[in-house]
């Protein structure tokens, strides 16, 4: 469910018309909702409620505006950070320093070390090289860093192969064979202290099956590493689960996840943690864009809108959909390629679709855009970096401005011998 909604013809974002959004603030540009941001964070937590001990951190690269985070902050949630800039993003929201974890696999130790002295509540690491170079750095400050080992179960989450991370080729975590002797060493290292595994096996998951797999394997894991004398009192399951990007598509709902964590995990007697992203945001938000023209093609028409690869990457990475809808729709229906003006044939977000007709100046949007949108932006074809707007009920801001391309410019310096 979302707050995107026509009212007398006209899309709107909670008791907004995204016409009057676009007038003010120019196309493309994200809109969020938070009235769907709130409803979602709920229900996934509140789902968890059937579990004994849990601790909830947002996955930041999903959608890392600071409005994003402050409203999740306040409904409780933590950050799962994987860079130094989306923890200082965390903190900036308000998010309290024990709810923040540190994943990814190239931390640096200028990273580690901020972490340090922040109090982040836990580091997850990627490697046995990584947790003593950890080690030496909270020794060398006088502090003990918390930290959980990440596992690779060696699990295929059935998932896009570029957003696959729990099989044996992938790069992320340790191999489970060499996990629990890695655990022990690492639990002597001073330093460390050792509290626990983490595992994340993929996004956009649309079965439970194979986190189910994943969770049952680590617990034996988890077992194995207790009975040689450690103590595991905190697993951090990731996060994975898919929200549906086209009509028909089913995925599955916070309260069969819970479900089947508490069945999983009924015997563990540890606090678990959580890194929902996608799920929380991904219908969030839509990204508005206008209609440049409508072009002949040699079979469908072309509708070359204002958005491009550079606003939206996840159709030309993941050969992604997202449903594109009039703001204004006439009631008719045409089959037609919707491409953006980059000069790259992959600047491309649908082939032979069947959508509302438009024609130029009409606002259309591409609709579950709140994840993996703003974030992934840039500036191709010296294209200005896309705006942010957070909607609340019948008020609305900018929350991330557009930046131009002059001011792009303007941070570039010509050396002396070329001026």
């Amino acid at each position: 469910m979302d707050h995107f909604d026509l009212n007398a013809g006209v899309l709107h974002a909670e008791d907004v018309p995204l016409p009057a959004i676009a007038a003010a603030v120019g196309t493309p540009v994200y809109v969020y909702s938070r009235a769907t941001l709130t409803r979602h964070a709920r229900v996934f937590r509140d789902a968890l409620g059937i579990l004994p001990a849990v601790k909830i951190a947002f996955a930041v690269k999903s959608n890392p505006n600071l409005s994003v985070l402050k409203v999740l902050a306040a409904e409780g949630y933590g950050a799962d950070v994987v860079s130094g800039g989306e923890m200082e993003r965390a903190l900036a929201a308000g998010m309290k320093p024990d709810g923040i974890v540190f994943s990814g696999v190239g931390k640096t130790e200028a990273e580690m070390r901020r972490g340090i002295e922040a109090g982040i509540g836990q580091f997850n690491l990627e490697s046995e090289e990584e947790g003593l170079e950890l080690a030496e750095i909270a020794a060398s400050m006088g502090k003990v860093a918390s930290a959980a080992l990440r596992v690779n179960p060696d699990v295929d989450a059935g998932t896009h192969g570029k957003i696959s991370t729990g099989k044996a080729e992938n790069k992320f975590g340790v191999p489970f064979d060499r996990a629990a002797a890695i655990y022990a060493r690492l639990a002597q290292t001073p330093g460390l202290n050792m509290r626990g595994l983490a595992l994340h096996i993929g996004s956009q998951l649309s079965s439970l099956d194979p986190l189910e797999a994943a969770f049952i394997k680590v617990g034996g894991l988890m077992q194995t590493i207790r009975a040689g004398g450690h103590a595991v009192t905190h697993m951090d399951l990731g996060g994975g689960v898919g929200v549906p990007y086209k009509a028909g598509e089913v995925f599955p709902q916070p309260a069969e996840y819970a479900a089947m964590v508490a069945k999983v995990t009924a015997d563990w007697g540890v606090t678990l943690m959580f890194e929902p992203g996608r799920v929380i945001t991904g219908n969030t938000g839509v990204l508005v864009t206008q209609v440049i023209r409508v072009k002949e093609g040699a079979g469908a028409p072309w509708v070359v809108v204002d958005a491009a690869m550079n606003d939206l990457a996840r159709p030309a990475l993941y050969d992604a959909w997202h449903d594109f809808v009039a703001v204004e729709p006439k009631g008719e229906t045409f089959v037609a390629n919707i491409v953006g003006p980059i000069c790259e044939s992959s600047d491309t977000f649908a082939m032979g679709r069947t959508i509302d007709t438009v024609a130029r100046g009409d606002l259309a949007v591409f609709r579950t855009a709140g994840a993996y949108g703003a974030t992934m932006a840039n500036t191709y074809n010296s294209r200005p970096l896309v705006p942010e707007v957070m909607v609340d009920g019948a008020q609305w801001a900018v929350v991330a401005d557009r930046i131009d391309p002059a001011t792009i410019l303007a941070a570039e310096k010509l050396p002396d011998w070329l001026a």
